[in-house]
């Protein structure tokens, strides 16, 4: 198990309307690609934005965790 201080956290806003998300929702485009607040690029499956999906599409601000090797460990809606 990894101890949580060896996560990192990434903290990106996000803004897709239902039609732009639908591609990724459809599987048409897999991966996603999103800059954190704090300048590094982040890059993970769009599936793990399938929660947040609303009827207007997804809005908000997002912490991505990763483990010491980079692999995916959360997604938490913060706004």
């Amino acid at each position: 198990m990894i101890s949580p201080a060896r996560q990192q956290h990434y903290r990106f806003s996000l803004q897709l309307n239902q039609q732009e998300f639908l591609r990724y929702y459809q599987g048409v485009v897999s991966s996603i690609q999103v800059m954190s607040h704090c300048g590094r690029r982040l890059q993970f499956p769009a599936s793990r934005l399938r929660p947040f999906l609303t009827h207007k599409g997804i809005s908000g601000t997002f912490v991505l965790t990763v483990d010491a090797e980079n692999r995916f460990v959360g997604l938490k809606k913060i706004s």
